[in-house]
């Protein structure tokens, strides 16, 4: 009976060590949620391959809880965080563009994708924009995970507007054909509401820099239209005092 108790505590304690030993599971913060809320996720399947896409779209609440959220994992000082942000600012390059991270994993037989450009496709208030840029990995064979950035232009290229002003939402579809897991399947649409997007990039050092750089860039360009100017006005005012000079020559005849 004695060793019966005894086994029996033994067991208990063991059973208490272990849960003692074993991390309490991560609560979710609000950032997690905030990063979770702005990517859209899917499985494809079909005999020949699967596809896991994942796309992200960096909105300003988005960027302001990843800022957040790396500076609380990392107990970075209010001086990292800034230089995180930007360097994250400028990477993305928010006032040019808009930024979409995609991350796909492939299995099965091999998927082709480029030239990747002509197939993802952003769409705002019935209008389509191709990339501006993106990451040229995805030109090639993908199998397993591939991940990277694409980014659209901010800026209509005909109007000249910002295409996200007084939007609703804004899209991007991709093309199926270039994945034999979406064979048959139209092409899949992914929709962020813009009217949830109530984050806002805080001021501070980051943004400053980042403010800084764009008017540094703005003058450069100021200064070589003004140069080209100059040369013009030179140029002019050579000719015009060259056409005087003659005129008085004429009538001094």
């Amino acid at each position: 009976m004695l060793k019966k108790k005894i086994s029996a505590l033994i067991i208990l304690i063991l059973s208490l060590t272990l849960t003692a030993q074993c991390p309490a599971a991560e609560k979710e913060t609000p950032e997690d949620a905030i990063l979770k809320a702005w990517s859209h996720e899917n499985d494809f399947k079909a005999d020949d391959q699967s596809l896991r896409l994942k796309i992200t779209y960096y909105s300003n609440e988005y960027v302001e809880a990843l800022v957040n959220s790396e500076a609380e994992k990392n107990l970075w000082t209010n001086d990292e965080m800034e230089n995180y942000k930007y360097t994250l600012l400028k990477n993305l390059n928010l006032g040019e563009t808009i930024p979409f991270h995609i991350d796909m994993y492939v299995r099965g037989i091999p998927m082709y994708a480029g030239p990747f450009d002509k197939h993802i496709t952003m769409m705002v208030g019935g209008k389509k924009y191709q990339p501006v840029d993106y990451e040229k990995r995805f030109n090639f064979k993908i199998i397993g995970p591939r991940d990277g950035m694409v980014f659209f232009p901010r800026y209509d290229p005909k109007t000249g507007k910002e295409i996200l002003a007084g939007a609703r939402d804004v899209r991007i579809i991709f093309d199926a054909a270039v994945s034999h897991a979406l064979d048959g399947q139209r092409d899949p649409i992914y929709i962020w509401d813009l009217k949830k997007d109530r984050g806002s990039i805080s001021a501070g050092k980051a943004t400053d820099r980042i403010e800084t750089d764009r008017l540094i860039k703005r003058s450069d360009k100021l200064k070589a239209e003004r140069d080209a100017l100059q040369k013009q006005i030179d140029a002019l005012n050579k000719e015009y005092n060259e056409v005087n000079a003659r005129i008085d020559e004429l009538q001094s005849k």
